[in-house]
């Protein structure tokens, strides 16, 4: 039976989306993977373009409430920014909490360029966890 993850940020635009695509490919059909935020602000493109960039379509991706998800169980409920951390429900079942800190893409200026390196180092960060995270037996901390 595949595990079930949630990835929780502020406005479910970037890292939650990016992380929920970097789980399903790198899972393998292990994990269900989910993402909600805060306070939703739709679908970034930048991040659909970094992502597609490793092949992986996040487009059909929405952007969904946490309180959508908030009588479901998971196995695990990872918080990807520190706002998220601080306001984000217990859900039922007793899952584990994990808390990483990725910076918010979103919030990056300057040139289309300028942003898009940030997305792609956030998108290389996440998935770099996320790696370590499939393959430890115990899913600990990052």
């Amino acid at each position: 039976m595949a595990e079930s993850v949630i990835f929780v940020c502020t406005g479910n635009s970037c890292r939650s989306q990016m992380a929920q695509g970097l789980l399903t490919f790198l899972g393998n059909g292990r994990f269900d993977a989910f993402s909600a935020g805060t306070d939703p602000q739709g679908l970034n493109p930048l991040a659909v373009s970094v992502m597609d960039e490793l092949g992986i379509d996040i487009c059909a991706y929405r952007s969904e409430s946490i309180d959508w998800y908030a009588k479901r169980h998971f196995d695990f409920a990872i918080t990807v920014s520190d706002r998220a951390k601080e306001t984000c429900p217990v859900f039922p079942g007793g899952g584990k909490r994990l808390h990483w800190s990725f910076e918010d893409p979103a919030a990056a200026t300057g040139t289309i360029e300028e942003r898009l390196a940030v997305f792609r180092l956030v998108r290389d960060e996440i998935k770099q966890a996320l790696q370590l995270f499939v393959t430890q037996p115990t899913r600990g901390n990052r």
